[in-house]
């Protein structure tokens, strides 16, 4: 008896671990998403923003990373209300969405270095957030 007690509350402990984690990662995702909401706007609106840099290899203009940052805001916002459901397709979203967040990031470096590194680090605790937690069915 004791040992189905014990594997109980186990279980129901691995489950609120489980729960927390996704809350944890939907928030952060949502601020990622937020941050590149507004990153997105602003380059849209006022280019002359962000530091314009020469011989840049992924050079775009700041109007097209303002349009990527833009898309990818908003789907990083829905993926992470979604994320609130804690379904599986949130989740696989949640980490597919942080990941290209790290990419385009990663690419916008040069223009806003402190912003992106922020970034990168919230979608990299989101990625982290997903991935250890399994649910037991």
């Amino acid at each position: 008896m004791s040992s189905s007690f014990d594997h109980r509350h186990h279980s129901e402990r691995s489950l609120a671990a489980a729960a927390g984690l996704t809350v944890f990662a939907a928030v952060m995702l949502l601020i990622a998403g937020f941050l590149d909401l507004f990153r997105g706007i602003s380059a849209i609106v006022h280019d002359t923003v962000y530091v314009s840099t020469t011989d840049y290899v992924y050079k775009f203009s700041l109007t097209g990373w303002g349009w990527i940052h833009l898309f990818l805001g908003i789907a990083a916002i829905m993926v992470g209300l979604g994320l609130f459901k804690v379904s599986t397709w949130a989740r696989v979203l949640g980490i597919v969405i942080a990941a290209l967040l790290i990419l385009a990031n990663f690419l916008f470096i040069p223009y806003y270095p402190l912003w992106s590194i922020v970034v990168i680090a919230l979608c990299a605790f989101v990625i982290w957030g997903l991935c250890v937690v399994r649910h037991e069915d």
